[in-house]
C-alpha cells in the first residue's frame, strides 16, 4: 500500500509546477551543499551539543562558498543526532528523511502548492523541530503532506486546522536557535504520503533498520525543490 502511494505521489509531483518555498534560486552558485554524513571527517570532530559551535560550522561553510543558503541532504546517515536524547534509544535514529535549507532566521517560507493546514505544534525540546507546520495537498486526485520544521514561534500565531493556504503564499518564517529546537537556523522540509494519526509532528529522522519503511512514507523532497545537483542522489 505505502509503495503504491509513494509512486502515485512521485508521479504527480514529477508532472507538477511547484512554487519556490524560500526566496532563493536553489540552482545558482550562491548555494552550498553540505556533507553532514558520518563519512565527513568534520562530523567526527564537531561538538554538535554546542549549538553555537554547530552554527559557526554552518556559517563558515556558507561564507567560504560565498553562499546565501546551504542544503543538507535527504537519506543521509548522520552523526549529529547524538546531540539530543530525542534520537537515542535501543537503536539510535540517524537517517535524515527531509532536506535541510540553511538560511537566516526570519527568512519567509512559501507554500509550494495550494494547501490546507493539516496541523501545527511547537515541538519545544532540545533537538526537536520547535515550531512545526504540516500542510495537506491534493493534486490530480492524490493527497500528500509537506512538513516545515524549525520555524519561528510567530509562525503559529492565528493558525487554524483546515485554513486554506494559496500556492506561493508566505505562511511562515524560519526561527532562531532559541525557538527552533536549538539548531542553526534552517528549514527542515519533508514530504509525507501518510500522516496516520499524527498531528503537528512526524519523524524527521529514522533508525537504520527502518530506513526503507520511512523512505517509502517520505519520498525525496527534491521532487518539489528540484535542485539539479541533488538529482543523482539515491531514492
Amino acid at each position: 500500500m505505502h509503495h503504491v502511494k509513494k509512486q502515485q505521489v512521485m508521479d504527480v509531483l514529477e508532472a507538477s509546477s511547484p512554487s519556490r518555498i524560500l526566496p532563493f534560486d536553489l540552482h545558482d552558485k550562491q548555494v552550498v551543499i553540505f556533507d553532514l554524513s558520518k563519512n565527513n571527517p568534520d562530523m567526527q570532530n564537531l561538538d554538535f551539543a554546542d549549538t553555537a559551535t554547530f552554527t559557526a560550522y554552518i556559517t563558515a561553510g556558507l561564507v567560504k562558498n560565498n553562499a546565501r543558503i546551504g542544503i543538507g541532504k535527504y537519506n543521509e546517515d548522520r552523526e549529529m543526532y547524538h546531540r539530543s536524547k530525542l534520537f537515542a534509544g535501543k537503536e539510535p535514529r540517524t537517517i535524515h528523511l527531509g532536506i535541510d535549507l540553511w538560511a537566516n532566521a526570519g527568512t519567509p517560507v512559501f507554500a509550494p502548492f495550494s494547501a490546507k493546514i493539516h496541523s501545527f505544534r511547537d515541538n519545544n525540546q532540545f533537538g526537536d523541530y520547535g515550531a512545526t507546520i504540516i500542510l495537506e495537498h491534493h493534486l490530480e486526485g492524490v493527497s500528500f503532506y509537506t512538513l516545515y520544521g524549525h520555524l519561528s514561534r510567530d509562525s503559529l500565531t492565528n493558525l487554524k486546522e483546515g485554513m486554506i493556504i494559496e500556492q506561493g503564499a508566505c505562511f511562515a518564517h524560519l526561527g532562531n536557535e532559541k525557538e527552533n529546537g536549538c539548531w542553526p537556523p534552517h528549514l527542515h522540509f519533508q514530504i509525507i504520503t501518510d500522516m496516520g494519526e499524527m498531528k503537528g509532528d512526524f519523524p524527521g529522522v529514522a533508525a537504520l533498520s527502518q530506513r526503507e519503511h520511512f523512505l517509502t512514507l517520505c519520498p525525496n523532497p527534491n521532487l518539489i525543490l528540484r535542485v539539479e545537483r541533488l538529482k543523482n542522489d539515491p531514492h
